[in-house]
């Protein structure tokens, strides 16, 4: 028997896609460090590091390539900023984003990807590209209990079913 009180309750792991949203490609070709300085002026943050992410109300920038950040929010004063030394690109339309969130999400991921999940590895802010059942998958690591999934619009379905389908396997 279980006394009031002493039992623990846990929400289970939920795969939820997101509504659409303003998502543009950021790619930085020439002068980086006066572009960082632009940027930096124009958003009040720094372009964040690789495999990080930085944001302000207006926009979220996370970093998964080298020259390359995934741009979410009002790009608007990054155009003028960039000039000819990059590009901003709209691929909100090629992406589908999924929120999965509560106490299995790290073990979730480990299904169908090999890569280390672990807090220390993926840490708040944390970005990753990886592969998840043979699919390309960006990851940001939104809390301790979330993380975001940018997905290729041509794969989301199979891989929310593929999700959908691990979490028996993993008790959450």
């Amino acid at each position: 028997m279980i006394l009031p009180g002493n039992a623990t309750v846990t929400e289970p792991t939920s795969i939820t896609a997101l509504p659409a949203a303003p998502l543009h490609a950021l790619e930085i070709w020439a002068n980086p460090a006066k572009v960082a300085a632009r940027v930096q002026k124009a958003l009040g943050f720094a372009l964040p590091a690789m495999n990080h992410s930085a944001a302000n109300a207006a926009i979220t920038l996370l970093r998964f390539e080298p020259t390359v950040w995934l741009a979410e929010g009002d790009v608007s004063v990054l155009a003028d900023t960039l000039g000819d030394d990059g590009a901003l690109t709209a691929i909100g339309g090629g992406i589908v984003r999924f929120r999965i969130a509560g106490p299995g999400w790290r073990e979730l991921l480990l299904e169908g990807g090999v890569f280390d999940t672990s807090a220390a590895a993926l840490p708040v802010g944390a970005t990753a590209a990886t592969v998840i059942d043979h699919v390309g998958v960006r990851l940001h690591v939104e809390s301790d209990d979330a993380c975001i999934a940018y997905v290729p619009s041509s794969y989301a379905q199979s891989l929310h079913h593929f999700w959908d389908e691990a979490l028996s396997l993993i008790g959450a």
